[in-house]
Formats: structure tokens, sequence, C-alpha cells
């Protein structure tokens, strides 16, 4: 078996650059990338230590509290024995749906430490889990069961082969969960099914890739697509941003409708 390095690609497609200035590549920042992850879904992946100091992983739910995960565990549990001793924790949570090759998921690593939440806190730690995971409300009070919460200190998120980054406590913790990622996949079948031109005018005025010859769209959010083209010099991606971010996924629409028309003014098409 021959190694391979990264600047080898081998028989990997070729990845052109754009031949252009990307108009608006405006997108998400690391944290905003890791809240709407961290919001689309309730299970995740506990990294918690033994009292020998051994790596444990364990299968877990969770809520969100303000962005902290909020989970509801036995002490029955090894994990949940692990917490009570270390509090140092992280969770791994990948974004639903993922494509063919796993590794080019979407992923975040939320790390920092866990602690019991009292008072007004508790109360509203065990409404935010058992929104997330109403299966809960048969063992939650259960003696054995605890609520903690999970103290982001340290975030990173991966969006697939190439796309990563970290984002700290503070920026974290200021962000919110994209409003139209969750809502966005019948709207972008929609264009995929019916706009093709619409989708090839965006990459080839909007997105650097005047030799686009069928283009996709892969993705939508806030702050723009993001989209999968095809040029004679190989396959590769690029973002079109609306002209102001939207507060919700009802004005998706308005705003592709709106990239088309800048688009098609500027191909003469």
């Amino acid at each position: 078996m021959t190694n391979v390095d990264h600047g080898d690609p081998g028989d990997a497609p070729t990845v052109p650059p754009p031949l252009e200035e990307v108009a608006n590549p405006a997108r998400p920042s690391a944290a905003e990338e890791a809240r709407t992850v961290a919001a689309t879904t309730n299970v995740g992946t506990l990294a918690s230590l033994t009292r020998d100091g051994d790596p444990w992983a364990s299968f877990v739910t969770y809520g969100l509290l303000d962005g902290s995960p909020v989970l509801c565990v036995s002490q029955m549990a090894e994990h949940g024995r692990n917490l009570a001793h270390d509090p140092r924790a992280s969770i791994a949570i990948v974004a639903p749906n993922p494509p063919a090759d796993p590794l080019a998921s979407t992923r975040i690593t939320l790390a920092g430490y866990v602690y019991r939440p009292e008072g007004d806190e508790l109360a509203a730690a065990r409404e935010a889990h058992l929104a997330a995971v109403p299966a809960a409300h048969v063992y939650i009070d259960f003696s054995d069961f605890s609520l903690w919460v999970l103290r982001v200190q340290r975030v990173r998120w991966v969006g697939g082969y190439g796309r990563m980054d970290s984002a700290t406590e503070e920026s974290y913790a200021a962000a919110t969960a994209d409003p139209v990622t969750p809502h966005a996949g019948p709207a972008i079948e929609h264009l995929n099914a019916d706009h093709a031109d619409a989708l090839r005018a965006m990459a080839q005025a909007l997105g650097g890739f005047p030799d686009a010859k069928t283009v996709t769209c892969e993705g939508a959010d806030r702050y723009g697509l993001d989209l999968r083209v095809t040029t004679p010099r190989g396959v590769a991606v690029t973002r079109v941003g609306y002209a102001e971010p939207l507060d919700s996924a009802d004005q998706l629409r308005a705003a592709t409708v709106t990239l088309t028309e800048q688009a098609r003014a500027l191909t003469g098409r």
C-alpha cells in the first residue's frame, strides 16, 4: 500500500478556484454554526473521565439552556459517576441527515465542565431537557437521576472536509441558532428541481464561477446559499450571500428571487 500525502490528491477530483471575486461570501461564524448544530438534534456522545483518569464515551440525550447542554444522568451509569467525581467533560454532536461519507458531516465538540443547577436554574434546566427529550418525563424525577449543565468553555466546529474553526466561550454564548437552516429543506429541493437556470446565473455572476455549467444548492442559512458548481475545470463549492441576513425561513423565497434578479441583470439573461 502506497501512502498518499495531502499534497497529492491521487484520484480525487480537482477542486478549481473561483475565476472572479465572490460578490458576497457572508456565512455564519463558527459559534453560530455550533449553536445551530446543537439545536438541530437532542443526542450526542459525552466524554467523561473515570476515577482512574481514563476517557469514557457515552451516548446521551440533552436539552439546551441558553446553548448549554442539559443532561439527565443516572448515578447508576458509568458516566454519571464520572461526572460526580470529575466535572470536566465534552460532548460531540453530529448534525442529522449526514451525507454518504460520514466524514463529510457537520459536527461540533462542546467542552468545559458540568455543574448541578439549583433554584430557578434547576427548574429552567428541567424544562429545557423535557422540551428536547419528552420521554424523559418517565425518569427525570427518579432519585438516582440528576440534571447537569455543561458550561461550554471551548467550541470546535467541523463543516466537512477542509472546513473547520474554533469559537470562544463568549462568542458561543452570544450566538444564536440559525432560523433558516432547519426549515430550508423544501426550498432547496424546489430550487434544484425547478430553478437550475437561476442557480447557474447566481454562480456565474455572484459566486465567482462564470464558467459554471451545472449548479445545485446544497444549503441555506440566514446569510446565503451554498452552491455546488460543476465547471470544465472540475467541481467546486461557492457562496452566494443575500443583501441582508434573514430573520426567518419565510423570507427565503424573496431573498432567492432577489439574488436571481441581481444575477440575471449582471449576466444579461
